[in-house]
């Protein structure tokens, strides 16, 4: 069984870039298993480098030390990180899919439109992915799924946070726009809170009307 490192490397973009694939993107999501919102992915394009040591060695790129698995910082250490990386990358960009197209389509599959859509939004292609767990058949270019990505893999982190900032921002304006329901603070995922609010108020616009626990205050109230 694999043990999770929590410091992601260079490692497998390493094994993309000793094919020559000079453009590896990591991939993540943010918002797969929420109540409420889009799924977003993110997608980062770092710089190549032949050995890690030179690597960290450039200033522009020191700060990405600390990066991590998005869910294993705080929400200011994500904040701290976003605009290091967006500056440290060669090209960054994130994608979304709707709560309707969750329930049109499934999450998983809204997660790889996501996902591509982070992919079309960059300023320069990519040689190879790096996805953390999930493949994208649809596409053609070399692409490894990585499970706990997000721990293994520093572009795959990077794009996680890019990912969990800007979905948390997009919940931050969702929920001036319908209050009541807390999106601010639990960002649409199942807390008791948002239990609370969902069986005052019934399900929003933003809700997913696929998932569960949503579909089954529906069901009560029809």
């Amino acid at each position: 069984m694999f043990t999770a490192c929590l410091i992601p490397t260079l490692q497998f973009e390493h094994t993309f870039w000793s094919r020559r694939l000079a453009r590896v993107a990591g991939i993540d999501e943010a918002g797969r298993g929420a109540w409420a919102g889009p799924v977003v992915a993110g997608a980062v394009i770092l710089p190549r480098a032949r050995r890690s040591a030179t690597w960290w060695t450039q200033a522009a790129l020191r700060d990405l030390a600390r990066a991590r698995d998005s869910k294993l910082l705080s929400p200011a250490q994500r904040d701290a990180l976003y605009e290091p990386i967006r500056r440290a990358a060669l090209a960054c960009a994130t994608g979304a899919a709707t709560n309707e197209e969750i329930d049109a389509l499934g999450i998983v599959p809204a997660t790889r439109l996501a996902m591509q859509r982070a992919l079309h939004a960059l300023a320069i292609p990519p040689d190879a992915l790096l996805i953390d767990a999930l493949e994208l058949p649809a596409l053609t270019l070399p692409q490894h799924a990585l499970i706990h990505g997000d721990q293994r893999s520093l572009s795959i982190a990077c794009a996680s946070i890019l990912a969990k900032v800007t979905r948390d921002r997009l919940m931050v304006e969702l929920d001036a726009q319908i209050p009541g329901y807390g999106f601010a603070q639990h960002k649409g995922y199942g807390t008791a809170a948002h239990q609370a609010a969902l069986q005052t108020l019934g399900a929003s616009r933003a809700h997913r009307a696929s998932f569960a626990p949503v579909r089954e205050k529906t069901r009560e109230e029809s």
